[in-house]
């Protein structure tokens, strides 16, 4: 984004904007959510462009619903994204990761409005002290209940394929938003000398093939044998004499990231403790799941499930996750199947 480069530069509002001009019968309430939503992204990356100089880093000193340690800069996240949405016009209410149960906003705009956000405020916290990428989550949903009445859970359980958007906000050596609605996927970047998310990865597409899988190796000994055959395939070369790269960060946001920019696989699957799997269905799997798919990749539970057509049962829900490029995602389900 050289500003000797004539090219116009087109931001998140004025993107969505021209959005609505093309489709004349759209209401605007998504663009809005959208934008409600990277007002609230800009907030947090001030605050974790200084979290090393400021008293924000370590332990909150409670644990959230999932019985994992709150850091300090997840509680300020999670307070940003909730009140940002709260004072929007655009959104009924929010289910987080950090709260027990969802949050209806009961005043009459909000009430009016046809929309529901679930977020992970921010994913990959454990990397916040090490000062290793973190990130977003969120989804958007059309609400079930009828306008004009408070929100409630039925809103929020509803399976992936249900999901009018979705994306993440990865706080990296730059600052990106990149959401996917049922038409493509866009990626901007925030050019911190006008405090604004600017286009720079339009309709993007994960590459067909890759030669990158990322995963917990190790757990290795911890996971199904058909999963440790996967990781096998991987590590070892095949007919192709091709050779595999692993790659893991600890933050899907940053895993998703690096493989929708150069492909690649990612999986984690279920292991010890954590027999339904890790991460969470409502929050991370399918926003990411359906961003990965919008995008011509794959996101499987398993197999043979496709992962967008699981029906969450609970607001918290834990499952397995195997998504990323077509090609390598079609080796590791015939593992897998």
């Amino acid at each position: 984004m050289n500003s000797t480069n004539n090219q116009k530069v087109m931001t998140l509002d004025e993107f969505t904007i021209q959005e609505l001009r093309n489709f004349p019968g759209a209401t605007g309430q998504l663009s809005g959510l959208l934008r409600d939503i990277g007002l609230a992204a800009k907030r947090v990356n001030v605050e974790v462009n200084k979290a090393g100089i400021a008293d924000i880093l370590g332990e909150a000193g409670k644990t959230n619903v999932q019985g994992e340690s709150v850091k300090k800069l997840d509680e300020f996240a999670n307070d940003q994204f909730i009140n940002s949405l709260r004072h929007s016009i655009y959104c009924c209410g929010v289910a987080s990761e950090e709260n027990e149960e969802f949050i209806p906003f009961t005043d009459e705009h909000s009430m009016n409005s046809k929309y529901v956000v679930l977020i992970d405020p921010l994913d990959g916290s454990g990397n916040i002290d090490v000062n290793v990428s973190i990130g977003t989550i969120f989804s958007v949903y059309r609400r079930l209940t009828p306008n004009g009445s408070p929100c409630d859970l039925n809103d929020f359980l509803q399976s992936g394929t249900q999901q009018i958007a979705a994306g993440y906000i990865i706080y990296g050596s730059s600052t990106m938003l990149v959401y996917a609605t049922r038409r493509s996927v866009q990626g901007f970047t925030l050019d911190p000398s006008i405090g604004e998310f600017c286009l720079s990865h339009a309709n993007l597409q994960i590459p067909d093939d890759s030669d990158i899988f990322s995963v917990n190796v190790g757990y290795y000994h911890l996971y199904e044998e058909k999963v440790r055959k996967v990781i096998d395939h991987f590590m070892a070369k095949n007919e192709q004499e091709k050779i595999y790269r692993h790659r893991f960060v600890g933050c899907m946001v940053a895993e998703i990231h690096r493989t929708l920019i150069q492909g690649g696989v990612f999986f984690y699957p279920a292991f010890g403790k954590y027999k339904n799997g890790r991460l969470r269905l409502c929050y991370e799997c399918n926003p990411m799941s359906f961003l990965v798919e919008k995008a011509g990749g794959m996101a499987l539970m398993d197999g043979g499930t496709r992962l967008l057509d699981v029906k969450p049962e609970q607001l918290h829900q834990r499952i397995p996750v195997f998504l990323g490029s077509k090609r390598l995602m079609e080796q590791l389900q015939t593992i897998l199947s």
